[in-house]
């Protein structure tokens, strides 16, 4: 039974009973039904908040398990990438300098991965950034790996024809010389003997009585025999192959001819004093793919280690060329 409710009337100054109506009885059960769904809603919010259910639980595992596959696959990354580079700078400063190659060229190394639409898959997601990063640092791996793999082929190739391009490197003297005494003068900046002027001197100058013959210092093909009145005279140039050239310059005789091939040691010619020179001699020069370097460094076939240090020393010494 409903209880009475009553109230004070303050002009008969007694209590007096309230009647409710309907749309009394309307608005209280509103009120409550109000209440109630408010007091429902914090606790499904404060529910959710602190109990997930099953399937959500599991998905968020599994997003954080994600995540840190991600970051482990970085870390792989990083170690892949350094390992990569020391096969480069190995490549290049050690197994590709063995065989006088140029270093692999940097722009195959490093080639583009692709445009934005390579990766338009893995876009709208809210992990996205990191996923296409981590894409692109696999794919640029992977482009350093397939250049890495074509330059150890052209290395084996180099090895594979090693034993023909030591015959064809110019490694020996081009004039019979045991004792040294015949190199008169080095690469290097040098006194013009006829100019009287400091000139860059791109050979070596052998002192030799004319006529005293003069060798091939490598395998090779006879690329120019020419004869001018000045500058080298009667001279000689062989094409080694494998970037390397050899000139032999002054001759009195040329005992070879265009397109010839010649073995190591074969006689290609004879000492002279034609051409721009001031006394017999022969002057020889090595050329490394378009550029005279010093010869000195290239005799290692027919000389001991302690006559090499001798033979630096006296090229080192001589103030004044021949030619």
């Amino acid at each position: 039974m409903a209880r009475l409710k009553y109230k004070f009337n303050p002009i008969t100054l007694n209590f007096e009973k309230i009647s409710y109506g309907i749309r009394d009885y309307f608005f209280s059960a509103l009120r409550y039904l109000f209440a109630g769904l408010v007091i429902g809603a914090i606790g499904v919010v404060l529910y959710a908040s602190f109990f997930k259910d099953p399937e959500t639980a599991r998905l968020s595992r599994e997003v954080k398990f994600l995540r840190s596959q991600i970051d482990e696959l970085n870390d792989q990354i990083d170690t892949l990438q350094l390992f990569a580079m020391d096969l480069q700078d190995k490549d290049d400063n050690v197994y590709r300098s063995i065989f006088g190659a140029e270093p692999f060229p940097e722009h195959l190394r490093k080639g583009g991965v692709g445009g934005s639409d390579r990766y338009k898959n893995l876009k709208g997601f809210e992990s996205s950034e990191g996923i296409i990063e981590t894409q692109k640092r696999i794919n640029r791996l992977q482009r350093s790996m397939v250049a890495q793999s074509k330059s150890y082929e052209e290395i084996y190739n180099l090895a594979k024809s090693q034993d023909q391009m030591l015959q064809c490197i110019p490694a020996i003297q081009p004039v019979s010389n045991k004792e040294l005494r015949r190199l008169a003068s080095g690469f290097g900046m040098r006194i013009h003997p006829i100019y009287k002027i400091a000139k860059m001197h791109t050979g070596l100058d052998f002192t030799a009585d004319i006529g005293t013959e003069i060798y091939a210092t490598g395998d090779g093909v006879i690329e120019a025999v020419d004869s001018k009145l000045s500058g080298y005279g009667h001279h000689v140039v062989i094409n080694h192959g494998f970037g390397y050239e050899s000139l032999y310059a002054h001759m009195s005789r040329v005992a070879v001819r265009p397109g010839e091939k010649v073995k190591r040691g074969q006689v290609i010619g004879y000492v002279g004093n034609t051409g721009t020179s001031t006394g017999p001699h022969l002057h020889y020069e090595v050329i490394k793919n378009g550029v005279k370097v010093d010869p000195a460094f290239y005799f290692y076939s027919d000389i001991t280690p302690e006559q090499y240090e001798d033979m630096l020393q006296r090229a080192a010494n001589a103030n004044q060329s021949f030619d």
